[in-house]
């Protein structure tokens, strides 16, 4: 059956698009609001963004955001999870297991911004860098786990420093918050690289010889 799914290029979506973000920086939140409910997700996921800018992005339309049938609404929901600040954890590592890895990577980010109140978050994070089948997803959850802090984030990062290229530079990056023979061995390892970005990022952190 084919989709009834108005395409984002569609001249009227677009045009409706406009709308809804110029909306939101004139303070426009009924046009902003009644966008929440357009067919089209790209208008959909425009308006969350642009009544959250006018501060009246309630929980109930952030959390319908969530749950929405259309990944880009999904994932720009979360994004605005940072907004919704510590309250917004449950919800958050709920979309760490999303069927889409766009989702999931968001939802690690926004995690990741909170800081160390998304402590309680760490285990899901780090059930993500280590088992995701999504390297974009499994290196953003490395980034929220560094970013956070959490002594219990430190075993997933480490191991994180022996995936792909980009992960592993993620992971080095992310071992910044963090001190120990392990730390110090991880590191020394990270010098040696084959990857460049990787030696570099090493590099930074122990003050230690990359190569070219």
């Amino acid at each position: 059956m084919p989709s009834t799914t108005p395409a984002p290029t569609d001249p009227a979506v677009v045009r409706r698009r406009r709308e809804v973000a110029l909306a939101g920086h004139l303070g426009d939140a009924d046009t902003a609001r009644r966008a929440l409910v357009d067919p089209a997700p790209a208008v959909r996921a425009t308006a969350l963004g642009a009544m959250a800018r006018l501060g009246q992005l309630t929980a109930s339309a952030w959390r319908s955001g969530l749950l929405d049938e259309a990944p880009e609404v999904r994932r720009r929901a979360c994004e605005l999870g940072v907004g919704v600040g510590p309250g917004a954890l449950g919800e958050l590592v709920e979309r760490l297991a999303d069927t889409d890895a766009s989702v999931t990577e968001a939802a690690s980010f926004a995690l990741g911004e909170l800081g160390a109140d998304a402590s309680p978050a760490v285990a899901a994070l780090a059930g993500v860098a280590g088992g995701h089948d999504d390297p974009l997803a499994r290196e953003a959850a490395v980034a929220a786990l560094g970013a956070i802090g959490d002594p219990g984030g430190l075993p997933a990062i480490l191991a994180a420093t022996t995936d792909k290229p980009a992960v592993r530079r993620r992971a080095v990056l992310a071992l910044a918050p963090f001190d120990g023979p392990e730390v110090d061995a991880a590191l020394a390892r990270a010098l040696e690289d084959r990857d460049w970005q990787v030696r570099q990022a090493a590099e930074d952190l122990s003050g230690g010889p990359a190569g070219t």
